[in-house]
């Protein structure tokens, strides 16, 4: 089956309104210039205040926009959070869920990315559910028990058809940020795994029908070969995402262009 490359900006506490409008006209200006940002699903994660000015700046282009986190409430004294309803009715169409940097510093757990899913799905926004392991998971030859934690904990309780509109990102937590990235070799045994444990839950034309994302320190001199792996559609990507020939470039090498 031949699934959609879907490169995805996570720009993380950084770009006020001003600076995500500037970096997304930059980006609309050399994505004119090809085809690239139809061919594959391309799409910019701004901070909660500067959705809306993103939201507009890509009106008449293929770049869709996705919030960086949300509550699985649809309303009430949650300070300080936003709910499925409110990122829709502001033109958002991806969530990212249970990112590591969530799980490592807000208490994020599966049981709460599990609910936050449920609540993206209710409201038709396309999930973005963030896995992976720690360096000391990686280095004990936890990896693949990590993993079927999360996805087990994480997916609990959702359809089969539910599985299928969700994208899958892998984040190897020892590879973001840190420049370190995991050979090709290492990323896709970690994103077959992520599918055997989807077809396990879901069956194997549901997990065939899944993408899912590397999400570790991606960047344009690495993209084409990361993505060229069997279970590897795509990228989420922090850093390079920041800028936006940065971006092009990994999303045009990411198509093999």
């Amino acid at each position: 089956m031949s699934r959609k490359v879907i490169i995805a900006g996570n720009w993380k506490m950084n770009k006020n309104a001003a600076e995500g409008k500037a970096l997304v006209d930059e980006l609309k200006a050399i994505c004119s210039n090809c085809c690239c940002c139809c061919e594959a699903d391309v799409v910019v994660c701004p901070p909660f205040t500067t959705i809306a000015t993103v939201v507009e700046a890509v009106k008449g282009t293929a770049i869709k926009v996705g919030a960086q986190n949300i509550h699985w409430a649809d309303n009430g004294a949650f300070t300080g959070e936003i709910s499925g309803d409110m990122l829709k009715s502001a033109g958002v169409e991806y969530v990212i869920i249970g990112h590591s940097e969530r799980r490592q510093y807000f208490g994020e757990t599966d049981a709460t990315v599990n609910a936050r899913l449920k609540a993206a799905l209710k409201y038709d926004l396309i999930p973005i559910v963030c896995v992976g392991e720690l360096l000391d998971e990686r280095e004990n030859g936890k990896t693949e028990e990590v993993l079927t934690r999360q996805i087990r904990g994480g997916f609990e309780g959702i359809s089969a058809d539910e599985m299928a509109k969700t994208i899958v990102a892998y984040e190897p937590v020892w590879a973001i940020g840190t420049g370190k990235t995991a050979t090709p070799d290492i990323a896709q045994a970690a994103h077959a795994h992520i599918r055997k444990e989807i077809a396990g839950m879901f069956g194997s034309d549901v997990a065939e029908k899944v993408r899912i994302q590397y999400g570790g320190s991606m960047k344009p001199d690495n993209a084409r070969e990361l993505v060229a792996q069997k279970d590897i559609d795509g990228g989420l990507i922090g850093g390079a995402a920041l800028k936006a020939a940065s971006f092009a470039g990994l999303v045009k090498e990411a198509l093999g262009k």
